[in-house]
């Protein structure tokens, strides 16, 4: 089984700070990612330039919810933990309020995380998504950003139980309401400069995420959507996962940029 640090080139002794957006779980990736730092021993911020669910228990070891935080509330981080920071909770389903990405950029210079991890976009719990004009929220300091997808979406309608922002998403692949969402279609969301990594720092690496991958069907579909992503457009690298079942398929292309 391939290492999942490995698979997104995540070293817990070089500082990071990830961006995850897109649709198809993009909390479940974060923490899935935390755990594993964790276990390396390593300082974990998780964070959100959105809104996040509330934490579940086991997930974090010490949450902050501050509308107006401070440098000095982490100054008693200990190795191999994970903090969640938010500016707050709100409605009946406890959804955490975003962080400032100008607060996370000082924050990461600052050093005080081995790695920083922050959801910086919304789908709705939508498989895949297209951003809106305010979307994403991706601090500058970001030394990756991770595109999530969920392969789930394979062979489903273009309609709003499937997609979130469909007008956008139509405009960006070139597809109809009601058309069916194929491995084409998929790769014109992550190649156009409008679609998945839309707002990523250009000196951050852009790993797409294939998550849901849950059966061979799907891994398979995964390696023919990966042909069709263009390294000229500055992906990193395109990972193919089940990250709730915790599992990483071979890394199904790895761009040397």
């Amino acid at each position: 089984m391939v290492d999942i640090l490995d698979a997104f080139d995540i070293n817990p002794e070089r500082p990071s700070h990830i961006s995850l957006v897109g649709g198809g779980g993009k909390t479940t990736a974060m923490f899935a990612l935390a755990h594993e730092l964790k276990k390396a021993g390593a300082s974990v911020l998780v964070t959100t330039t959105t809104n996040i669910f509330y934490p579940e228990p086991g997930q974090c070891d010490v949450v902050f919810m501050e509308a107006a935080p401070s440098f000095s509330l982490f100054e008693n981080v200990q190795p191999g933990t994970v903090t969640c920071l938010g500016g707050g909770v709100f409605g009946e389903m406890k959804k955490v309020k975003s962080i400032s990405p100008e607060f996370l950029d000082g924050l990461f210079s600052e050093g005080i995380f081995d790695c920083m991890l922050n959801e910086a976009d919304g789908a709705k719990r939508k498989a895949i998504k297209a951003p809106a004009e305010y979307e994403p929220v991706i601090p500058a300091s970001a030394t990756a950003v991770i595109g999530v997808i969920g392969m789930d979406v394979l062979g489903l309608p273009v309609k709003e139980e499937n997609v979130h922002r469909v007008e956008s998403f139509c405009e960006i692949t070139g597809s109809v309401p009601g058309q069916i969402i194929d491995e084409m279609v998929v790769s014109r969301l992550v190649n156009h400069p409008q679609g998945l990594f839309k707002g990523a720092p250009a000196s951050a690496a852009r790993i797409v995420l294939l998550n849901k991958a849950d059966t061979e069907v799907l891994c398979e579909r995964g390696r023919t959507l990966a042909g069709c992503i263009c390294p000229q457009t500055g992906i990193s690298a395109v990972v193919s996962a089940s990250m709730k079942q915790g599992r990483i398929h071979e890394p199904l292309i790895w761009f040397k940029i």
